[in-house]
Parts: structure tokens; sequence; C-alpha cells
């Protein structure tokens, strides 16, 4: 399995973040890498609030958060979210996430199709009876970074978990969507894994949440996105052919309607 990215894929004004909060990605023990794909911890102490947005990846989050003026730690579960994902950071606080696999949620939470959380943020206790606030504190209290892994191992090691070869299938489909910018078709996409379109849907209902249409849509966004903010003179007609894209038209209205601003307006305000 691939180490942690470095980028910033899917942060609205990642600069903007990483100015005002330490932001840093770790590796989960060797057995539990199969299904996460990365711890994320955040920590912040702001004298003014700050909205923090992200396009979400198609994975779900188990958090474990302690807004420290406003309440003991608590922890969520945070399915895939279909628009701009926005969270206000205010006073001093810390989050200590773990972001599945797309398709690798499933195996933890074996009785309900993944689509049951998408859109929906809700206590973590629902999902996973451990997760309880004494759990939460145990995770997020800790001053070092390698005390809140070892935390995180230790629950996560502890959970149930199902072996489903679908899951496996559903993590090569959607690292091929990521990685393959010639996938641009949900047909292209089955018949190269010997799968019908339906099929293909239902193991993404299913073992994802979203479906494999959305999940090439959002990774083509990601890729604007991320050029948007790391060049001034983006070509956006060639972008948008690069991307799969009909015309420049069809990658302008997908990015608004995503992100909330044109890309040349996104540009601008980067710059």
């Amino acid at each position: 399995m691939e180490a942690p990215r470095p980028d910033t894929r899917g942060i609205v004004d990642p600069s903007g973040l990483l100015n005002r909060v330490r932001f840093r990605r770790h590796e989960p023990a060797e057995p539990l890498r199969r299904y996460i794909e990365w711890y994320w911890l955040i920590d912040w102490d702001l004298p003014e609030p700050y909205a923090s947005q992200v396009v979400p990846h198609p994975s779900v989050n188990l958090t474990f958060q302690w807004d420290e003026a406003e309440g003991p730690p608590y922890a969520e579960v945070t399915g895939v979210a279909l628009g701009l994902f926005t969270r206000k950071l205010t006073g001093p606080g810390r989050v200590c996430g773990v972001k599945f696999r797309p398709g690798g949620f499933r195996p933890y939470a074996p009785e309900a199709p993944v689509s049951r959380w998408t859109g929906r943020t809700l206590p973590a206790e629902e999902v996973f009876p451990a997760a309880t606030g004494d759990a939460a504190r145990t995770i997020v209290t800790p001053a070092a970074d390698h005390a809140r892994v070892a935390a995180l191992d230790a629950f996560l090691l502890a959970l149930p978990r199902t072996p489903d070869p679908q899951a496996d299938l559903a993590i090569t489909l959607v690292r091929h969507i990521r990685a393959d910018r010639t996938v641009r078709r949900v047909g292209d996409l089955a018949r190269a894994h010997g799968l019908s379109v339906r099929a293909l849907q239902r193991l993404f209902s299913a073992h994802v949440g979203v479906s494999p249409k959305w999940c090439i849509l959002r990774y083509r966004i990601h890729e604007a996105l991320e050029h948007a903010g790391n060049r001034a003179d983006v070509d956006w007609a060639a972008l948008a052919t690069e991307l799969g894209y009909a015309d420049q038209a069809h990658l302008v209205r997908d990015f608004t309607a995503t992100v909330g601003v044109p890309p040349t307006a996104y540009a601008q305000g980067e710059r």
C-alpha cells in the first residue's frame, strides 16, 4: 500500500488552513493499512474563528475531536460528503482522524451498505459502541503524535473486521479511477474489470457509498482545484480536455457547483 500522500488535494485554500493549524498525516499500524489510508491530525489555537473547507474524497472518516472551550472530547463518523464540507475552527482544539480507503469502511460495519452513511455525520457510538467519550479522551489528549497514533492503532485493532473480497475490489477500482486520467466513462471502467455497469454501480453503493461516476467527477475537480491553487496561468481549455470534459464550460460548471466559485476566481483568490 502507498504511504500517505504529501499533497493537499481537496483542501480549499490550503495555504490559509496550513498557516492557522498544525496538520500532519501518519500511517496506521501495518495490519490496518489494507482498509485505512492514513491518520490525519490537526491542532489549532485561533484568536479568531476560521472556516476550513474541503472538497471531500469518496472516503468515510472516523474522527476523535476536542474543542477545548466547548466541552469534553467526542467521536463522530462522517460518511462521504456530497458537497463542500465546512468545519468551523475556533479557540483551541484538535482532531485525530481516521481516513478509511474508499471501499475500506464496509468490513468494519458490514451490517449496512456504506451508502447509508453518505451525506451524514453521526455520533461514532452509533456505529462503533467502543467509541465512547472516554475512548476519545484517550486518543486526543496526549501531546505527542506518537502517543495519539498508538492510541488510534489500539482502538482500531480491537474493532471486529469482516473479511470482504468485494471491499478489496472496490478499493482497487477507486484507486484505478484516481490514478488514471483516461478513465472517463463508467462503462469503460466496468469492461476493464470484467463487470457489467449495473454490477459496478451496486458494488460502489454497497462499499464506497457513492457512484463510480461521482468518483470520476470528484477526482477531476480535485485535479482542477490543485491546478487553480498552484498556478496563475492555467490553460483551462487544455485542462478541461486533459481531464476528459467535453469543453471548458463543463469544467467551469462542475467546479463552480462544487467549490462555490468559478475556477478563475478561485485561482485569483489563491494568488
